[in-house]
């Protein structure tokens, strides 16, 4: 257990010991980043529409950032493979804080959503580097903690970005919600670039000996080409689902004509099959994220329109998943439960598919409005073991010279499954009469006095019951995770 050069027990050095304390805490900045971006900006996001005049354009926000962030993680992938992780990985910072500014300073709705855009390029090419890192600079035993550190990054964030971006964005207006968040981690990674420089390149440690790891594979311009027609098929498909007329069948023949060749490609071989290993980790954390999000979309809706809830109460009903979440990735990073990472992935899917179907029960009147956020935390609890024993067996089964392009396939399931899910669940609401906009006048001096959106109880249960089924759907195709062994 000690090391030759006595400097103690090296071999069981954690991810916050000398070696990797710098880079663990640089790398979780840039999480923090990303993470406060995703609670602060989604609460903002309204009031900046408005004061811009864009309501119009407001989705396109969202979709400009899925668009270009689906393309970056594709070439992020490549990049990596090819020149290593810490190109894009600062490429990526850059862009992502440029986004930030470009929409902070936006005079207009469209330089909104291009900053949104370019948001979304460097998000997209920050999340693939961050895993090449992981693959890269840490031992495979330290993997594990590390996608917990990840998952623990988001906790302060979920509970109280929504309450200060709230605050700002009445104190001081939503501007700063976007042009703070890059000046709150400018320091940390300046002062952790150094190690980030040194660690992030080095070689997967146990892999030294492997030819390939020097090796410079070439980037392969078709899978460019790829991208850019699945993003673009996923866009039509969005557009798509907003008008449900004739019409509308045009761009979702077109979207699909697009997006499913692509996918097949972009994604491993036997991918939708559920081929046992790294096709069914890549299927596994599409399925698992797109109905979770799928599901958490529609709940603070349906709390406000159908249990009388405020803004702010139906959005913290959400906010102890991120403590429990936390807490999962923490459980799964135990040694001891290495052997049976599918198990914990089974029971991951089970708990985010009863979550699921107990937050529905919240349509029924004489049911507590409470067990919401119990039946959220048990969901948070469940993600936490599954995205990151995905993580880990994604890592565990790719070879160095694809770990970019299989980081790449990873956040591409993921980022896919919860456009289209939520896209599905988005057009079938609105088929079932789900929101509608009435407002209240004043008869005497004819002033509108406010709008309200209602929507009836079965528009939701659409949506929470099928994410259910496949979410349990996901935990029997959990089996297949691991090689069939020889």
């Amino acid at each position: 257990m000690f090391d030759t050069d006595g400097d103690g027990f090296e071999e069981a050095e954690g991810v916050l010991g000398r070696t990797y304390r710098a880079l663990t805490l640089g790398i979780v900045s840039v999480v923090l980043m990303i993470a406060f971006e995703a609670t602060a900006v989604g609460t903002a996001m309204p009031i900046a529409a408005r004061e811009l005049d864009g309501l119009g354009l407001y989705a396109f926000a969202f979709s400009g950032y899925f668009t270009t962030s689906l393309l970056a993680m594709v070439v992020s992938g490549q990049w990596c493979d090819r020149s290593g992780p810490l190109p894009p990985l600062a490429a990526g910072i850059g862009g992502f804080a440029a986004g930030l500014v470009i929409s902070g300073t936006a005079g207009s709705m469209w330089p909104f959503v291009l900053g949104r855009a370019v948001q979304g390029l460097g998000g997209g090419l920050v999340i693939v580097a961050l895993y090449v890192v992981v693959g890269r600079a840490y031992p495979e035993r330290l993997r594990p903690s590390v996608m917990a550190a990840f998952a623990a990054s988001w906790v302060v964030p979920s509970i109280v970005g929504p309450l200060v971006s709230g605050t700002v964005t009445e104190q001081l207006g939503w501007r700063w919600v976007f042009l703070a968040i890059p000046v709150l981690v400018a320091l940390p990674l300046a002062v952790m670039l150094p190690a980030l420089r040194r660690t992030a390149q080095a070689p997967d440690p146990g892999r030294e000996d492997r030819e390939e790891e020097t090796a410079r594979p070439r980037s392969d311009g078709r899978r460019i080409w790829y991208a850019v027609a699945l993003a673009t098929g996923a866009a039509l498909l969005q557009y798509a689902g907003q008008d449900l007329d004739l019409l509308s069948a045009i761009p979702a023949a077109a979207g699909l004509a697009l997006l499913v060749p692509s996918a097949l490609r972009l994604l491993p071989p036997g991918t939708f099959r559920a081929v046992r290993g790294l096709p069914t980790v890549v299927l596994m954390r599409g399925i698992a994220a797109g109905t979770f999000i799928a599901a958490e979309s529609f709940i603070p809706l349906m709390l406000v329109t159908q249990r009388g809830l405020s803004a702010t109460m139906a959005g913290l009903s959400l906010a102890g998943a991120g403590l429990t979440w936390a807490l999962g990735s923490y459980v799964q990073a135990r040694p001891r439960l290495a052997p049976v990472r599918e198990r914990l992935a089974q029971a991951g899917m089970v708990l985010s598919a009863a979550a699921i179907g107990g937050a529905s029960l919240a349509l029924v009147q004489s049911v507590p409005v409470w067990v919401v956020a119990v039946a959220w935390c048990a969901g948070g609890l469940g993600m936490g073991l599954v995205i990151s024993t995905l993580s880990v067996l994604m890592l565990e089964q790719s070879a160095p010279e694809e770990a970019g392009a299989n980081s790449a396939a990873l956040q591409v399931s993921d980022a896919l499954s919860n456009v289209l899910l939520v896209a599905a669940a988005g057009t079938v609401f609105a088929a079932l009469g789900g929101g509608t906009v009435s407002t209240t006048t004043d008869v005497t001096h004819g002033v509108t006095d406010h709008a309200t959106t209602t929507a009836h109880p079965a528009a939701f249960a659409a949506v929470f019951l099928p994410a259910a089924a496949l979410a349990l759907a996901g935990a029997v195709i959990a089996a297949r995770l691991r090689p069939k062994r020889a």
